[in-house]
Parts: structure tokens; sequence; C-alpha cells
């Protein structure tokens, strides 16, 4: 932002607004920002575009020159655009600002070839939340079979040069994407036809690679800002900077410096900083404000220079002491005139408005900014999933430490969203057999851990299922004895549910059960078996009884079933268990309750 003259009192201007470019990977994110820069930078002199640290500015005077009649620099005071650069892999719509997103403004790349994809909706999903206004870029409308590409042009002049067959398939996925969007909640239409930004999205179809579109799509950006933003842009120029840190980063003869969006007023090189950090909030001298240099003085031995003075809206890197623990994220606020403790106060608020609810037992959640972190909470919450902590960071050793003391091993778990796993961290998670699930989307990271949970689940099942006895209802068939007594060998036909080798058998007689045995061995067809399944017919071993005396043929037998085994099948595994084995429970249940009605509860 160009300094105020000195003959101007109004201490109000208009900052640029502050542009998130978001979407899919691999939808062209970075190749329609690289095609906007480009296209500055050969419209504006060398020295014109100023160089900023993650972001691009693209003044006023230089996308009227792009978009052409498009943008008559007369309709307009906002002094242009200012493009943030998502710092690799940080999905930028996490960052915040005092009350909300950090960008004023947004555009949704989405490939029209690939329409909507996991990341397109988790974006659309945070544009929600924090209610930033967007359009839809439909990127790479130069790939519709059989396009014919008018390079740097106006969508309309382009689009109707087309065969009816290429704007026809160019249509149909656009209005692909316009359905997609319905189907999220939002009103949207092809940006020419929508009257009321406020209450629609417009769809402006491009390509990053032949930047038809482009001049479509800054006027598009221009229009919404001027007619929707100007008051939130009255920023005090001169008033000490607020801003938030895209990302710390070690620099050779800086140290640890941060790069920084300042949204209100201005930074400069002797100035005190608050910066949001891990634990408190750091208070830090100004060393020096760095900014890219240009282009033309590139060789030169920094990449940066130092610059005195910058005002909002802007990219800049600061270099200062202490700031190890600032957090990508955080707020950064100019102390100058104002009193120290208000500031330490202000920027503490801002970190306890953004802090997660943590449980005394949950999972451990590493995120790469604070505004991630929250994405991640507010999901968590509603998947109803407990945090026992969460940090920004790269999974660390101690993070593994933290999650190997859960009691419920579905809780031995670390998610991280957008991060790295150290070495070591892997190494301590093997040896103390905690999770790790790392993600770049969040609700596929949480989907990941969720089935990770019904596995385990499964196999606990399982294992209970392995250990308890299960329900049966068995017949001795007539004719069928084949030893009396010592122990009784009879033939049976299992009516419903599983007889098991070892498990006593009870008969009922007048609703009392009277146990006569223990089967102590299963023969099917000649062959030892281990159970038998309703429907078979097998030959039991049953210790215990004489055949005549405590058991008679066409008896009708039953498992005897240990009441807490009972209480365990009909409130945890009922669901588990086949239905023929349910109904066996269920009778043994009915008698066992005519007898006393809280048996098994």
């Amino acid at each position: 932002m160009s300094e105020p003259d000195s003959d101007t009192l109004d201490p109000t201007s208009l900052r640029t607004p502050i542009v998130a470019v978001l979407g899919h990977v691999d939808h062209g994110k970075t190749s329609l920002l690289d095609k906007i820069r480009g296209s500055a930078v050969i419209e504006g002199e060398a020295g014109a575009i100023t160089q900023h640290i993650g972001a691009t500015a693209v003044p006023l005077d230089i996308i009227s020159s792009i978009a052409g009649d498009l943008v008559d620099p007369e309709d307009f005071d906002l002094p242009g655009l200012l493009f943030i650069d998502t710092p690799g892999h940080h999905s930028f719509t996490t960052l915040r600002s005092r009350g909300g997103a950090l960008a004023d403004i947004a555009i949704l790349v989405v490939d029209v070839n690939d329409g909507f994809q996991p990341q397109t909706l988790e974006a659309l999903d945070i544009l929600k939340r924090s209610q930033t206004p967007f359009i839809v870029a439909a990127n790479k409308i130069d790939t519709v079979p059989g396009w014919d590409p008018n390079e740097d042009t106006p969508i309309n002049a382009t689009y109707d040069d087309q065969t009816d067959r290429v704007s026809s398939r160019l249509d149909e996925s656009l209005y692909e994407i316009i359905g997609n969007l319905s189907d999220e909640g939002f009103s949207a239409d092809l940006y020419w036809r929508v009257q009321n930004f406020q209450r629609n999205v417009g769809v402006v179809p491009v390509s990053a690679m032949t930047g038809e579109g482009v001049p479509d799509l800054l006027a598009v950006m221009m229009g919404l800002s001027q007619r929707y933003m100007k008051e939130e842009m009255e920023i005090d120029v001169a008033g000490p900077g607020v801003g938030t840190v895209l990302e710390v980063k070690e620099e050779k003869g800086f140290g640890t410096t941060i790069d920084t969006v300042l949204y209100d007023g201005t930074i400069r090189a002797d100035d005190t900083l608050v910066v949001g950090g891990m634990n408190d909030p750091i208070v830090t001298e100004v060393r020096a404000l760095l900014q890219p240099r240009p282009l033309a003085e590139i060789r030169t031995e920094s990449r940066f220079e130092k610059v005195d003075e910058v005002g909002a809206a802007a990219g800049i890197k600061v270099a200062a002491p202490e700031l190890a623990d600032a957090m990508a994220g955080a707020p950064v606020r100019v102390v100058r005139d104002r009193d120290l403790e208000a500031v330490i106060t202000e920027v503490r608020a801002e970190l306890a408005d953004i802090a997660v609810d943590t449980e005394e037992q949950g999972v451990v959640v590493k995120a790469d900014t604070l505004g991630s972190l929250e994405a991640m909470a507010d999901a968590l919450e509603e998947a109803e999933l407990p945090i026992v902590r969460a940090e920004v960071g790269d999974v660390a050793p101690r993070d593994v430490s933290v999650a190997s003391t859960a009691e419920d091993p579905k809780q031995q778990v670390i998610l991280g969203f957008n991060v790295d796993v150290l070495d070591d961290a892997h190494q301590r998670a093997e040896t103390d057999d905690v999770r790790i699930f790392a993600d770049e989307v969040i609700y596929q990271l949480i989907e990941e851990y969720e089935e990770f949970v019904e596995e385990l689940e499964r196999a606990q099942q399982d294992t209970i299922l392995e250990n308890i006895v299960r329900p049966a209802r068995f017949r001795i068939l007539p004719d069928h004895t084949f030893r009396q007594n010592d122990p009784a060998v009879v033939g049976v036909e299992v009516n419903s549910g599983t007889i098991q080798n070892n498990t006593n058998v009870v008969k009922y007689e007048n609703n009392e059960p009277e146990r006569v045995g223990q089967i102590k061995g299963i023969q099917e067809q000649g062959e030892d078996v281990d159970e038998a399944r309703a429907g078979n017919r097998v030959s039991v071993a049953i210790d215990g009884p004489t055949v005549g005396r405590q058991i008679e043929e066409d008896d009708e037998l039953w498992t005897q079933i240990p009441e807490k085994h009972a209480k365990i099948l009909e409130q945890e595994l009922a669901s588990e268990i086949p239905g023929d084995e349910l109904e066996a429970l269920n009778m043994y249940l009915d008698k066992q309750r005519s007898r006393d009605p809280f048996w098994g509860k």
C-alpha cells in the first residue's frame, strides 16, 4: 500500500482486500495464482509490482489492463487485490483474523472435468463456517475435448468462438458444478447471470494455462469487493499493525522468522510485537522487516531486502528474537503507543477464543495452524470424539507418550492434520503401540479413525464371543442312544443356537432348570467337532446322566448359560450373534425370568 500523502488529513484509508485461493489438490490453485502473478508482471513495469512474502499484490491499474473493458479504474476506489499464496500444504482456509477468516474473499478452484472432490467439500465447509464470500473458478476449460484456445481473452468472447459440440460439453460440466454447489446449500449460477452476489455464488469458467476467463475472474473479484466490502476495508493507515502468522520459518542469518499477513495498520522496523505462542503470548522487538528482492535484483546474496515500514494489506517476513514458540495462524499485534499489558490480554483472549476443550481421556490432535486445530476440534465434537490434547505442530515423541497413557486402546491414537510425523515419533509409536493417522482432509482423517475403531470393536467382540457360552436348544432323537452312561452318547438335533464342547446341559421340569451333565464330545458323521449349529444332527457325549433315568429320548435340552454371560449376550452382543441363537437366548431368558424377573439384568 502506498504511503499516504503528507497533506491528507483523513487517517482512514481503504486497504486491499485479502483473497484466498483454495480447492482440491491438482485442480490448479497454484497455476491459477502463477497465471495472475505472471500476467501482472507482464502488464506492470518490472518494479511496479511490490514483492510480498506469501502473497501477491495486484494493483488496480494492472487489474484494469489485464481485464480490459471489464474493469474501468474510475469505478473503483479499492487499491487492488492481495492474493495469499497458501504456504505449501497449509490449508489457508483455516487461517484466522480477528472475528473470522483472514481472507476477505475467496476463490474456490474446481477442475471442470473432475468436479467436486473431498478437499473441495472441506473448503466449502470452512467457507460456510467462517462466512467468507467466494466465487468458483471452474478451471481447465482448455482441456474440454475440441477446445480452441484464445489466450488471455474474457470468457464470453472465447466461448462464442467454440463449436456447438464443445460449448455444450463445457455447459454440462458447469451445470454439474452448479448442481454440486446446490447440494451443499449454495445457490449458484454462471457469474454473468448472477444479480446479487451476496445471495448467489458466481461461477467463472477459466483456464490457468491459456489465461482465458482470467480477466473475468479479476473483474468479478474487484466488483464484489468494491460493492460489498468497502466499509470493511476502511482501516487506520498509521495505526499499530494487526496481522496473522502464515508460517514460522528458520532463515539463515535471521534465525526464526514469522511470515505474516498484515490486515490493519502498519508495522515498523523498531516496533514491539505481541505474537500468539504455544503457551503464552510472546513479547518481542522487531529486528528486521523483510520483503523479497525485486526480480531484477534476485542475483544478490540475500533473497530479502530490509524495509522500514509496511502498511496493510501486506505479506511481510518479521525477524525477531524469541519466536521459536510462535504458531501458524496466531495473532500478531504491534504495541507502539498502547499499554503492553492490554495488548497481551487481547492476544491471550484471541488465543483463548480458539482454544480447544479437552477431556481427561481422549485422542491427541495435531494440526498445522491454530485455525485448522479449531476446525479439527469442531469436526471431532460433531463426531462425539473427545480430545485429550490439541496442539499446533508436527507429531513428536511427546505426543506419543501422551497417547500411550490412554486407558482405552481406541484412544491410544494421534490424529494429525496437514502435519509431518517425526521419525523418532514413528519409532516410539511402534514400541508404545500408538496408532498415528495423518491426512490433509479433515473428514477423511475422522473416517479413517472411525474405521479403525470399528475394527477394534469387532475384534474385541470376537474375543468376547470366543470366551462366552453360546445359547442352544436341542432334542435327543428317538432310537439314537449309542451308550447309556459314563458318558451317555446320544444323537441330537440342534433346534436353535450353537452347542459347544465342555458346556453344561440343563433340562427344564415345570420351569425348574435341572443340571444333567456336561458335553464332553461332539461328533458329526464320525468326525470330532468343537461345535454344532442349528439344523445339524450330531452325536454328543454327555458326562453325568444315564439315558432312561436323568434324560430320555425326545427330551428338550438346553445349554446352561451363566448369568453374567447371558447379560453380555443380551446387552452387548445381541446384534453380533445369529438370529436363531438370539431366539434360543430369548427363550432361555424367558424361562429363567419366569422364576426371577431380574435374572441376567
